[in-house]
């Protein structure tokens, strides 16, 4: 089971980290066209309400299908999930098009919002028309969601990879031929420019789902073949498969907009904050570091937590269902421990490189390294909210994720407008930190008392993990301060130098440690052994 957990979420991760590390390197080009932290501001003001809309367009799709299918797989009744993925098209098409009617008609309300009322750089009609070209990716996205979780349902991930990577790169070559175009070629407005952009959506959501069913149509030989093998003695109701769905998808979409809800409370309250404070001409530029320069970078490790997500309900599911709690227990620890050991480190390196990571993607900015460095360890706790709700939708605590993440945002919305007004910017990223840090700890508490399972043995694990990453970082500083002799972090080709030296450096350490004290093989134990043997017999 560990070794089927590690592979699924290799493969999930891999196509994962590739969109979005595709994700994060066009903002370098996408950046430079579009002219600063002002537009990127106005990308995120479309952007923030998308995301929440398509999580509930889709329903928490993906993984409540990939649970409901694989629940049923387990015990021989293929043909319940097929029944739910033909019905399910038809239920996607309603929601995601009821949705775009929604985003669409309500865009200068939320515009509005956005703006608290007031036009600075930007007008309402002009965030009006960038939420109204987004909108339209709502149509599609439904479809991918539900194939992709038919595909995780049935342990396949790779579909979902490549479909993911294939969504990204059409929406990355549409983004920047358009927006270049627009400003370069047509003489365009910024508001066209990041209107294209975000139609991009649109564009990439297409390709993604012509993967999908170029595999779909591939595949379905081997899974007529399951159907034959079906049992058929369960008799579900749609009425009663959709109920199911219900119950397994609101967790799931409050999983999926949490990131989007908190990034919606700074939308809200943010301008309303350094107004009070008397920094209401600096707000614009700020949230556009806040919500989308530095959400950008911290974004990257939680890629793992999310392919982690995606992998571990169905499986999880399972052995649950079989009753296997054994199995159920080492699927977790195995979790936590790649989890910490990969996210950990990611984020203690984009803190101690924070200066010349906004350069090299940005521009020289103190206050975008600021907010940069108190922001990138909040990554590990996106990470452990994420695959603590995709361990409640395993145990069938899924109700425990509302509770959760309800409470986080309660945290966040109280102590946003007074941490904004004591820290300026990196109060938000504090009162986030605490949100998220609450949604957590009621996680974990709920997770051992309902899977009486405890993180007490991974102890020593997580001991290692945070003494290793503390000489790292000693490592890292030490040779920052060297190299801070000799170049400046303040321009684009020093910056680049310095972090691929320090970065380089610490990692070196970080693992040389890991293998030296044997947790490299505790964390990753028989896959690893299979890629050194491969290793030995190239060499041979």
């Amino acid at each position: 089971m560990s070794s089927n957990l590690i592979r699924g979420t290799f493969i999930l991760t891999l196509g994962t980290f590739i969109s979005k590390f595709l994700g994060l390197f066009y903002v370098i080009p996408f950046y430079s066209i579009i002219g600063g932290e002002d537009a990127a501001a106005l990308y995120s003001y479309g952007y923030v309400p998308y995301t929440i809309f398509i999580s509930i367009a889709t329903a928490g799709v993906p993984l409540a299908v990939s649970k409901y299918i694989a629940k049923y797989n387990a015990i021989e009744e293929y043909a319940v999930g097929r029944k739910l993925f033909k019905s399910g098209m038809v239920i996607m098409l309603m929601t995601g098009f009821a949705a775009f009617l929604i985003m669409y008609s309500f865009a200068p309300f939320f515009a509005q919002l956005s703006l608290n009322g007031e036009e600075t750089t930007y007008t309402i009609e002009d965030v009006t028309t960038v939420i109204r070209a987004v909108s339209f990716a709502l149509i599609i996205v439904p479809f991918m969601s539900i194939t992709r979780g038919f595909f995780q349902g049935h342990q396949s991930m790779g579909p979902s990879a490549v479909s993911t990577v294939v969504e990204q790169i059409a929406r990355i070559a549409f983004l920047l031929a358009g927006a270049y175009i627009v400003i370069y070629v047509m003489n365009g407005s910024v508001v066209t420019a990041v209107s294209v952009a975000t139609f991009a959506a649109f564009i990439g959501a297409v390709f993604g789902l012509i993967v999908l069913y170029v595999y779909f149509f591939k595949r379905k030989k081997h899974l007529d073949k399951l159907l034959e093998q079906d049992k058929g003695q369960a008799k579900v109701s749609l009425f009663g498969m959709y109920s199911e769905i219900v119950v397994y998808a609101i967790p799931f979409i409050f999983v999926g907009i949490a990131i989007p809800l908190y990034q919606l409370v700074d939308q809200l309250t943010f301008s309303r904050a350094m107004s009070q404070i008397g920094l209401a001409d600096q707000a614009v530029s700020a949230f556009g570091i806040l919500n989308f320069s530095t959400q950008k970078l911290v974004i990257i490790p939680v890629s793992l937590a999310t392919a982690f997500a995606m992998t571990l309900v169905p499986m999880v599911t399972s052995s649950f269902v079989k009753g296997r709690m054994d199995v159920v227990t080492q699927q977790l620890n195995k979790t936590f421990e790649v989890l910490l050991f990969l996210t950990v480190p990611a984020a203690v390196g984009m803190a101690l490189l924070a200066e010349p990571l906004y350069t090299i993607f940005y521009e020289a900015s103190a206050l975008g390294t600021d907010v940069l460095r108190v922001y990138a360890p909040i990554a590990i706790l996106f990470a452990l909210f994420s695959v603590t709700a995709a361990i409640l939708q395993g145990i069938n605590e899924q109700r425990f994720t509302v509770l959760s993440l309800l409470t986080g945002i309660l945290v966040k919305l109280s102590l946003n407008i007074p941490l904004i007004k004591l820290f300026q910017t990196e109060g938000a990223v504090y009162a986030t930190a605490l949100g998220y840090s609450t949604s957590i700890i009621i996680n974990l508490v709920v997770i051992r008392f309902y899977a009486n399972y405890s993180l007490r043995p991974l102890a020593k694990k997580i001991g290692l993990i945070i003494g290793f990453n503390v000489v790292m970082a000693v490592v890292v500083m030490a040779l920052y301060g060297v190299l801070s002799f000799v170049l400046s972090a303040q321009s684009d080709g020093p910056a680049l130098l310095i972090t691929i030296i320090c970065a380089g450096a610490g990692a070196a350490v970080y693992f040389v440690l890991s293998q030296k004290f044997g947790l490299l093989d505790e964390v990753f134990g028989s896959r690893l052994d299979g890629i050194k043997r491969k290793l030995r017999l190239k060499k041979a």
